[in-house]
Parts: C-alpha cells; structure tokens; sequence
C-alpha cells in the first residue's frame, strides 16, 4: 500500500472518529452515569460498541466501493472482468473480511450491553441465546454470515454479472439492522424503516463509489476519467436519495421543528445535515472544475479535492454510529395500543368521504412512483428531442398504471386495509390484477432501449446492455415461462392467507412492504406474458395467451368462494388486538372480502381479453400487409423478368 493511500486511509478514518468521539460528548452516550445498585457494562462496551460500529460501516462502505468499481465503474470487455477490475474484487474480499470481523465484535458488545455485564464475563449459552432469540443479535448474525459469503465469493469473481450480484448482496447487508433501534420503535416506523434503509443503500453507494475512484486516481490509471464520470452521474442521484431519506427519517422520529435545536438527536442531525450540504458543494465542485480537469489529462485536482471530501464523507459516518447511540426525543403520547401497532391511530369508522381523504404517506411507493412517472417521462422527452415518435397510449397506459399505484398505497383505502380485510383486499387484488395491466401496456423496456444510448466501448456494460443483458438471462427466460408466471400469480394468495405469513406481514412494516411488493411484481410478470408488448424471452400465440388467462382466472374465483366460505377468521389474533370498535365483525368483514376478491376478477379479466382481441386484430392486419408487400414484390420481380426477356427477343430480332 502506497503511502498516499495510507495517509488517505488514516485521514478518513481519523475524522470518522473524532465525529463519532464529539457526537457521543454532545449526544450523552458516552456520558452515562453509573447508579450504584444497577449493573453496567462498564466504560469497555461504552465506547467499544460504538467503535466496533464504526468500524463495520466503514468495511461495509469499502466492500461496497469496491464491488461498485468492479461491476460499474470501471469498462468490461463483453461481460468479463477486467485484470483492474478484479484488484477491486481482491480489496472486497479484504474489506468484506474486515466488515464480518467488525461485526462480530458489534454482536458480543451489543450483548454485553443489553445483559449489563463486562464482555469478558460473556458466556457461549448466553451468546447462543441472544442470536437465535433476540431480534439484535439474530439480524447482526445474518449481516455477519452475508460478509462472509461475500469474502468468499469476491476474490474468484470472473464475470461482471457475478460482481454485480455479490454488489446487490452487500447492500442488502445493510439493511437487517435497520429493523432493529429507533427506526422500529418509532412513531412512523414504516417511514423511519424505510427512510432510513434508503439512507444507508444511498450513503453506501456514494461513499464507497469515492473512496473507489480516489483510489484509482493516486494509482494513476488510464481509465480515471471514465469511471469518474460514471461515479459524477451516480453521485447526483446518491446525494438526492441521501436528502429525501434524511428528511423522512427525521420526520418520523420528531414530533416537532423546535426538536432540532431542543435536544441533542436534533444537534445531531443539524450536524449531519450541514456535512451533506457541504459534500453537495464538493459534487459541484467536482463537475464544473475536477471532471475538466481530468478530461485535459490532470488527475491530481480530483484526488485533492476527494480527499477533503472524503474526510466529510468519514465524519458522516462517524456522526451516524453517534446518531444511533443517542436516544431521540422523548414522544409522550397517549397509551394506544393500535398506535403501536399501525404507527397512527385507529381511523374513523368507513365512509366514502374519508376513503376519500384520509391519505397517508407511504414512503417505499411514494418514492416508486415518483421514479417510475420520472423516468419514464425523461424517457419520452429524449425520445422528441431526437425527432423519434412515441405512442401517446403507451404513455397514457402507464400513468394510468402509476396512478393506480399511488391511489392503492397512499389513498384511504390503504390508511384502513391494515384494520379491514375488505379494504385489503381491493388493496391486493389493485396492485395484482388492475395496476400492472396498465404498467406493462405501457411498454417501459421499450421505451428504455429506444432512450438509452450504448456504451461508448465496444464491448462495454452501459445501462443499455445491462439491460439488454437482463431480458436475454436465464433467470428471466425462467421466471418469464407462462407456467412458472401463473403459478407465481395464483399461489402467492393462498400461501398468504392460508398460513401464518399474513399476520406475520402484517405486523412488521418490512413485511407490509414486502407483501404489496409481492402483489405488484407478480401481476406485473404474469400479464407481461399476457399482454405484454415489451420483449420477451418468449412468444405466445394468442390463442395461448387466452388459454392461460381462462385457465387463471378461475383460482382466482375459487380464493375468493373459499374465503367466503371460511367459519374462522384469518390472522384472528391480529385482529383481535386491533379490536376495531365499529363496522361489521372480522369474519363478516371477511366474508365481504372473499366476495370482492371473486367479483374483482372479472374487471381484469374483460380488460385483458379486449387487449388480446386488439392485440390479435392488429397482428393479423400487419401479417396481411407484410404478405401483400410481398406479393407486389413478386409480381415487381415477375414483370421485371418478363420486360427482361422482350427486350432480349427485341434485340435478338434486330440483331438477326
């Protein structure tokens, strides 16, 4: 290691913890104060667990830079690492190393801190204990396992698809503890969890990606400016996620303004905040002067100025792991056990003016929509100012499938599906039968490989490849089969409702998420084999796609007669705690749910079959042009041919 990249090194890592030291001073954890008759953990755990933390974000943040660089980053020659590339997959396995030893330590501190004994007293049984039963210790055991097999795997990596994945790994790493501490317990623990897993993936990307790219800029290579460019536009997009998430997280662990400068969680934030708006100032300093500077063949201006950004980027850091030793501001709200379970109170009995108004922030879609709408519309635009057309229906069909969206996670309707089985349901049978019909008619691959230019080198991954490379996998070939994809679609019902995962679901936000998710992307799957204009691994005859339709459909019926049906309630106990003093009773409220989901299916089922019949129709008629274009091609080429041969004969006559 050079003594450049080890000066960069100890720079960033010292300002990680002089934050992290000042953030414990002013936030009171470092501070605690020992009441004689009461265990403590002693001074050892204090500031080792906090240390320990630090330590885990910053491997996790160099895995995640390094992977970023090998998969993304740096050019690839036809899928294939390149020998540059494969350095970074090396420094991943010892980051990766790194990151799994950290948290080991984290998982034995946390312990020692929740038993209150010194780490030394710990015992195997009570470690054992903590990792199979306490939800601390068994999300820090699967972070633990995931660095592993991401040390593993990492130094014998070969094709970028493999980097790619072993990236998404490590950011799917990132996110077990999010279930765990504050966000969990907050007031609005669906928008903390999800606020601040965003918080974490965007930080992660924008971190690592720089400490990457810096890297390679004091190893001098040829390739700088490309990969430098790639990290600028990712940047932008890391610095927004890293904004948005801020914001919510903050929203939904104060209760008011005057918090922030009140208490010492809101000092904190301020803090952070001000180190963001300053690195936001670094990435317009590195596009107006930096990225021209290396484009003009000076690669010592980046290095200097994303030292200095780096050492912000660590204080970031270090003012996080304080951030989540430090109690956020008491809340004293009334006791309500609904509260806790929702994370707001019990609605007002059902009317259609309040499904109506009483919408509520979902943040997972909120930020999905918004994304989708955006793209899409960036999509289009570039489309018209490149003189290229686009159908207006297309359009139309995905804002219509965008809105949907948006009415079934945001709406009135999603604010009491969490108290209602009948308002679930039509949430459910929304996101899988009604909203992705639009969204696939809408043709979003299309429109992205028309929009999307390809990589500047040959041979090279840009997004365009990537996903051209998605459409053309074995994994998609797989899950695109009609088979697989009705399955998928049929199955995913009874396996909710008919088990325990529904109440499961139901009470963790991760799993509310997880559910719509599941509804959304497996309507999306099965009516892209459907009805999809998209490419496709695979085309079906329309008579085909009638057949799997009607063959469907009827499991979809059956759910709902069954459910109709049923003498016990489903996920009793859940409702039981909610205990909902108005409208109809659970099982009568199921009872009208079961007759929904049996009388939804026909609205998507007339939709698609006019689609299919459209669909057809236009076929046929562009089949009947294709083949009049050749007949008048055959009859060209015959009249041809026989003007050919009276012109010979002419000429054969006047010759003669």
């Amino acid at each position: 290691m050079t003594t450049r990249l080890m000066r960069l090194l100890l720079a960033t890592g010292g300002a990680a913890v002089a934050a992290l030291v000042i953030g414990l001073l002013a936030g009171g954890a470092a501070l605690t104060v020992t009441i004689a008759g009461l265990a403590d953990a002693g001074a050892v755990t204090r500031w080792g667990l906090p240390v320990a933390k630090l330590a885990a974000d910053l491997s996790a943040v160099m895995t995640v830079g390094a992977l970023l660089m090998a998969a993304t980053l740096l050019p690839s020659d036809k899928g294939v690492l390149s020998r540059e590339a494969g350095r970074y997959t090396r420094l991943a396995t010892w980051a990766a190393v790194s990151w799994a030893a950290a948290t080991l330590l984290t998982l034995l501190f946390t312990l020692s801190d929740i038993m209150a004994v010194p780490v030394t007293q710990l015992t195997g049984a009570a470690l054992i204990s903590f990792v199979t039963t306490i939800p601390q210790g068994t999300m820090l055991l699967l972070v633990l396992v995931l660095a592993c097999c991401i040390a593993g795997f990492s130094g014998e990596l070969v094709a970028v698809y493999g980097a790619a994945a072993l990236l998404a790994l490590a950011l799917v790493a990132l996110l077990p503890p999010v279930l765990i501490g504050h966000s969990a317990s907050s007031p609005n623990h669906a928008m903390a969890i999800t606020g601040l897993g965003l918080h974490l993936v965007a930080l992660a990307l924008w971190v690592g990606g720089l400490a990457a790219v810096t890297v390679h800029a004091m190893r001098g290579r040829a390739d700088l400016t490309l990969a430098a460019e790639r990290f600028s536009r990712l940047a932008l997009w890391c610095l927004v996620g890293v904004a948005v998430s801020g914001v919510a997280s903050a929203a939904a662990r104060l209760t008011d303004v005057g918090q922030l400068v009140s208490s010492s969680y809101g000092w904190l934030i301020l803090a952070k905040t001000a180190a963001l708006v300053l690195l936001g100032g670094f990435g317009r300093l590195h596009r107006r002067r930096t990225l021209v500077a290396l484009r003009a063949g000076r690669p010592g201006a980046f290095a200097r100025l994303a030292t200095g950004e780096l050492m912000v980027m660590g204080a970031v850091i270090g003012l996080a792991v304080a951030l989540s030793r430090t109690a956020p501001p008491l809340v004293v709200l009334p006791i309500d056990p609904v509260r806790d379970l929702l994370g707001y109170a019990m609605p007002p009995e059902l009317t259609a003016a309040r499904l109506a108004t009483l919408w509520r922030l979902d943040l997972f879609f909120a930020l999905l929509a918004l994304v989708a709408a955006g793209l899409y519309a960036a999509g289009v635009v570039r489309l018209r100012r490149r003189g290229d057309g686009w159908p207006l229906g297309r359009t139309i069909a995905w804002a219509v499938g965008v809105a949907l969206v948006v009415i079934f996670t945001q709406s009135g309707l999603a604010t009491y599906a969490p108290v209602l089985f009948s308002a679930h349901m039509i949430q459910h049978m929304g996101l899988a039968m009604l909203a992705p019909i639009f969204l696939v008619l809408g043709a979003p691959v299309t429109l992205a490989l028309r929009a999307l230019k390809p990589a500047a080198r040959r041979g090279d991954r840009g997004p365009r490849e990537w996903l051209v490379a998605v459409l053309h996998s074995r994994f998609t070939r797989i899950v695109s089969h009609p088979a697989l994809a009705m399955v998928l679609f049929i199955s995913g019902s009874y396996a909710l409702y008919y088990t325990s995962l529904f109440e499961d679901a139901m009470r963790q936000p991760v799993g509310h998420i997880l559910m719509n998710t599941h509804f959304l992307a497996s309507g999306v799957l099965f009516f892209w084999v459907i009805i999809g204009v998209d490419p496709a691994p695979r085309r079906l005859p329309y008579i085909a796609k009638l057949g799997t339709l009607m063959m469907t459909m009827p499991f979809h019926a059956f759910f709902g007669i069954s459910m109709m049906m049923m003498g016990t309630s489903i996920a009793s106990a859940w409702y039981d705690q909610l205990d909902r003093p108005w409208g109809a009773s659970v099982l009568e409220d199921q009872t009208v749910a079961g007759g929904m989901a049996w009388a939804f299916g026909e609205i998507p089922t007339m939709i698609v079959v006019i689609t299919i019949a459209v669909q057809w129709s236009l076929s046929d008629h562009r089949q009947a042009r294709r083949q009049d274009r050749h007949a008048d091609q055959r009859k060209d080429a015959e009249l041809a041919a026989y003007n050919d041969r009276l012109a010979r004969l002419d000429k054969r006559t006047r010759d003669q």
